[in-house]
């Protein structure tokens, strides 16, 4: 349920406003008469959205506003005025305040001005955690040694344009290294297209990969460009480079080495300017060995290559992507920051 507080220096007012809160706007209410005991009320109890009276001694509203932008509360207020007094209102504004009412408007209003602000703040934290995430997905998280040279190795070949192969355990985060390559690489603002090869029907790789005509096959009935065009002057990840098929491969090799593509059912070749990051869980010096994986292509990814280190060999990080996750999870959800039992991290840590 919602919780609001109300902030004001006249106690009478104040209850009053607060039941009637309760009444229209069906609302759990708490009363502040005074703007340090707002604040102490805000370390205490969770709470959605502030209605602060501006002139209280002491502590004036503006002083709560300013206060509440050091302590990074992330908590919408809306200020009223009794005294008609507008210019002030705006200067609120200024300082974060959400929005601003007269004490004498109707009750109706005033629930309609709190919703709007509760959802403004849901917004705002969506966009939030969406920027997160689209900023590589968060940055790798953790200083252990052994991210500690993961960073660096990173940072040595991000702006070279050769190809990069990432290694690594199932869920090690090998496409959040992908990502990072790609922010720091020379042309960040290009696209990034991540592809799972492992997720493609054989069928469907080749057109995946490199688009085809229109007319190419049954049921082609327009032209359809591919990861590398949809790439070109950005970047390409190629996940599980393992599971492409001979085929698939023997066509990869060429686009790298040529930098040209020819969609299926095309005679005709498109220049693509795509980096090239590929990822595996496989030992591909194994799958060479065993005629499963070109060697060539496997010479051609392998320029550089990054061993992305398991959970196991950076333990001192878990407390830090603990953290991480439970942040970026309630700013997902739009819920008050959350976090975890001592005993938890104990057993996690375990």
């Amino acid at each position: 349920m919602t919780t609001v507080l109300v902030v004001d220096d006249v106690p009478a007012l104040a209850e009053q406003y607060a039941y009637d809160l309760k009444r229209v706007g069906g609302y759990e209410t708490l009363v502040a008469q005074g703007g340090r005991e707002a604040l102490d009320l805000l370390e205490r109890e969770a709470v959605d959205c502030l209605i602060l009276d501006l002139e209280m001694p002491g502590m004036d509203g503006f002083e709560v506003l300013r206060a509440l932008e050091r302590r990074s509360f992330r908590i919408p207020a809306i200020v009223y005025t009794g005294t008609g007094n507008y210019d002030r209102c705006i200067q609120a504004i200024r300082l974060g305040a959400r929005g601003f009412i007269d004490k004498a408007e109707p009750m109706e209003r005033v629930v309609q001005e709190i919703e709007h602000a509760l959802e403004r703040q849901r917004l705002a934290s969506q966009v939030a955690a969406l920027r997160e995430r689209l900023d590589s997905e968060a940055p790798l998280v953790g200083a252990s040694p052994a991210m500690q040279r993961l960073k660096d190795a990173i940072a040595r070949v991000a702006k070279i344009p050769s190809p990069v192969l990432v290694v690594g355990e199932s869920g090690s985060g090998k496409e959040l290294v992908a990502r990072e390559l790609h922010r720091l690489g020379a042309n960040p603002r290009g696209p990034f297209i991540a592809i799972n090869s492992a997720a493609l029907p054989e069928n469907l790789v080749e057109d995946e990969l490199f688009g085809h005509e229109r007319g190419a096959f049954t049921g082609a009935n327009a032209l359809r460009k591919g990861a590398f065009e949809a790439a070109s002057g950005g970047t390409l990840f190629l996940d599980e480079i393992g599971e492409l098929p001979p085929a698939a491969q023997a066509k990869l090799l060429r686009v790298i080495e040529q930098r040209q593509v020819s969609r299926l059912g095309g005679n005709r070749t498109i220049a693509v300017d795509a980096r090239v990051l590929a990822a595996t869980n496989r030992d591909l010096d194994a799958e060479v060995q065993a005629g499963r994986f070109r060697q060539d292509l496997y010479y051609r990814l392998n320029v550089h290559a990054l061993r992305v280190p398991p959970l196991r060999e950076r333990r001192s990080d878990i407390p830090a992507l603990l953290d991480h996750l439970v942040r970026s999870t309630c700013a997902r959800f739009g819920v008050r920051p959350k976090t975890l039992d001592p005993a938890a991290l104990e057993c996690l840590m375990a």
